[in-house]
């Protein structure tokens, strides 16, 4: 790693301890819950238009102008406007790779609104690299081993379509996880970004809209060793003063975060900062994959409400996949015996 890129990581994982400290010191003092502690419950969302990592077109700058703010946002909502248009129903199928056409924007939510943290409008939630992207593995780092969105093989090695049958297909296409979202670290997606917060005396539940995935935070005890690893790992957490920190390690072996490997370690950081904004900061560990930790921070806001996520509710999406797949076969044995 460049001397000048370390000098930025330092730079960028001070500047989340110096902020925590900044707001430790503000003027906001968060409500306290029936157990004393910072009330950070209810429903609260991350949807925006800022994406994980930086786009190129921004190089180096984190901290958008109010003008470019207002472009990328203007942006936004004109793709909102074009994409609820309605669909020529003579148009016939779509042969230039577009998956957009199941849904016009209606149907998504992934925000209109560039992050701001502190008021100020961000590039990206990534903050840590000069560049605002995952930094690059080790050279020697061990290869990935968790789940691609589809199968390409089976559990014991042997290769297989990805049609073949439900289980070649993606966990969250199955709607059996959503690793995106539920985290950590938690990241927004196309739509269903609400969480809903509940805390306890010894316990913090912490439930995504997609998928209803719950990670649940042990308060003030230490990590299982017990060999089982969960699709959303062991988090442990406590409070100080009026943040929440939240350690999370022994990640599902096939739940892997960039191609992060089993000593993956996330830091998160909950700081209730006004009423209607939750600052989150995280910090990602892995010294078999990177050289040095890295990781950023957002805001949520607070939204009006947390709904129903009925993923497989009138979906038939699976079944003409596997329908579609067969019908191909049967074509190309057709073929193959000159029927």
């Amino acid at each position: 790693m460049k001397i000048s890129n370390i000098a930025v990581l330092i730079a960028g994982l001070a500047s989340l301890s110096a902020s925590s400290q900044l707001l430790a010191n503000s003027d906001y003092h968060p409500p306290r819950n029936s157990f004393g502690q910072p009330d950070i419950g209810g429903v609260w969302s991350n949807a925006t238009t800022t994406p994980f990592e930086r786009p190129d077109r921004f190089g180096n700058q984190l901290v958008l102008s109010e003008e470019q703010a207002a472009k990328v946002q203007g942006a936004a909502e004109s793709y909102r406007e074009a994409g609820n248009k309605p669909t020529d129903p003579n148009a016939g199928a779509f042969d230039d790779g577009n998956t957009q056409a199941g849904y016009n924007r209606f149907w998504t939510d992934p925000g209109t609104q560039v992050m701001r943290v502190g008021g100020e409008p961000r590039s990206s939630m990534i903050t840590t690299t000069p560049d605002g992207k995952v930094p690059p593995v080790k050279a020697d780092a061990p290869p990935s081993t968790g789940l691609p969105f589809l199968r390409t093989r089976d559990a014991n090695g042997k290769a297989v379509h990805p049609s073949d049958n439900p289980e070649s297909r993606g966990i969250s296409e199955r709607c059996l996880f959503m690793p995106t979202s539920a985290g950590p670290v938690m990241r927004p997606v196309l739509y269903n970004n609400n969480y809903f917060f509940v805390q306890g005396r010894d316990h913090v539940a912490i439930t995504v809209e997609m998928i209803h995935d719950t990670r649940i935070v042990r308060l003030h005890e230490k990590h299982r060793n017990n060999g089982v690893r969960k699709w959303m790992g062991d988090s442990v957490g406590h409070y100080e003063g009026n943040t929440l920190v939240v350690e999370t390690i022994n990640f599902h072996p096939d739940q892997t975060f960039y191609g992060a490997s089993d000593a993956l370690k996330v830091t998160e950081r909950f700081t209730r900062v006004a009423d209607d904004r939750l600052l989150y900061q995280f910090t990602v560990e892995d010294p078999k994959v990177w050289d040095e930790p890295w990781g950023g921070e957002y805001e949520f806001w607070a939204s009006p409400g947390f709904y129903e996520y009925a993923c497989h509710e009138g979906n038939i999406g699976l079944e003409g996949i596997l329908a579609g797949a067969r019908r191909e076969e049967k074509e190309m044995a057709k073929n193959k015996s000159g029927e």
